[in-house]
């Protein structure tokens, strides 16, 4: 196998062998020193900085250009579980949202304990055939957070499309290194502190059907000043929602949108091509000699994520040893991002063997 050396350059240097981007990413140097440079501002100038905007306006405006849509048509917030419940809220008495068995709770549990929703779950490879007269939205991650497994997202648009259902598609697992357009779907929602490298309280949301911009829209249930049309005029009462996505903002933590910014910018800058290169020519080097020591990981192709059974009693020793990595549904869990190279991956063998 051709050798891969970390991408991002001085931007990491971590004490650990970090395999554990599922869980949280690591911080880029220059995330860092935008988020120590704004504390230190803090205590003069208080908790919302200089402009408590700007870095959200970036942010948010990265975030756009990352998953190919105007800005104008992208949320910011701090959750993924407060986004789903806003999904949630947009859908009729009655409604049927069929959903992947086992996907990740902050995506469906705001779903399935609406009131007046019905909860259907298939196994994730029939969720396209599942999708019927009556289904008002299919919500699925675009790569399941416990074996990444991708879904079928064209096969799974297409069918929801012939049946007039809406798609919600929760990229948390692959914004960073999937290519995705948030335009392929109706709703897109992405919590940024993994594989987008941001802190956590980062998150967003895109509206990419064109119905979003329609009357039958999501009312902006949580809007409070920060959403109005005119922030300066909506400190009080009842406020004028904005005309953009921007409706659907939540009053942002400003320290994680200062290291939000730089670590988008860096995300551009090395680009999701190249780094969906990267990251899963480390990962199929990884189940490949996985498979030539009798091992058999979770059937997940050309995913970042590999997790395999009957490894978990290692997970102690490895995390003696400074490797992070994690154990979820008694599966080892490895994930690959821009900062593991070859050599790191050969050390995790080896600590396996």
């Amino acid at each position: 196998m051709q050798r891969h050396e970390p991408l991002g350059g001085a931007e990491f240097a971590p004490e650990t062998t970090y395999l554990n981007s599922a869980s949280s990413g690591l911080l880029p140097r220059r995330s860092a020193d935008a988020l120590r440079a704004a504390v230190d501002e803090s205590t003069s100038h208080g908790t919302m900085g200089r402009d408590y905007f700007a870095a959200a306006t970036a942010s948010r405006a990265a975030f756009a250009r990352l998953m190919d849509i105007p800005a104008e048509r992208v949320a910011i917030g701090s959750s993924v579980a407060v986004q789903s419940a806003l999904i949630a809220a947009s859908l009729p008495p009655g409604a049927e949202v069929l959903a992947p068995e086992g996907d990740f709770s902050s995506l469906i549990n705001p779903l399935g304990t609406h009131p007046g929703i019905t909860l259907r779950t298939v196994p994730l490879e029939a969720l396209a055939d599942a999708v019927r007269p009556g289904t008002a939205l299919v919500a699925f991650s675009a790569v399941q957070s416990l074996d990444g497994r991708i879904a079928d997202l064209t096969a799974v648009r297409e069918a929801a499309r012939a049946h007039g259902a809406r798609t919600f598609v929760d990229a948390t697992q692959a914004a960073g290194w999937l290519p995705l357009r948030a335009t392929d779907f109706d709703y897109l929602v992405s919590g940024a502190f993994k594989w987008l490298l941001c802190p956590r309280g980062t998150t967003f949301l895109a509206f990419g059907g064109e119905r979003t911009d329609g009357p039958d829209r999501p009312a902006p249930l949580h809007a409070g000043w920060v959403a109005g049309e005119d922030r300066g005029d909506s400190n009080y009462g009842l406020i004028t929602p904005a005309a953009t996505a921007r409706r659907f903002d939540e009053p942002h933590a400003f320290f994680s949108y200062v290291g939000a910014e730089q670590s988008l910018a860096l995300i551009e800058e090395l680009g999701v091509a190249a780094i969906h290169d990267h990251n899963t020519a480390l990962a199929a080097y990884y189940r490949e000699a996985l498979a030539d020591r009798g091992l058999d990981p979770r059937p997940a192709p050309g995913s970042a994520i590999v997790s395999t059974p009957g490894l978990t009693g290692a997970e102690p020793r490895l995390a003696e040893a400074g490797v992070r990595i994690s154990v979820r549904g008694g599966l080892l869990r490895a994930a690959f991002h821009l900062y593991n190279s070859t050599d790191d991956v050969d050390r995790l063998l080896g600590l396996l063997t």
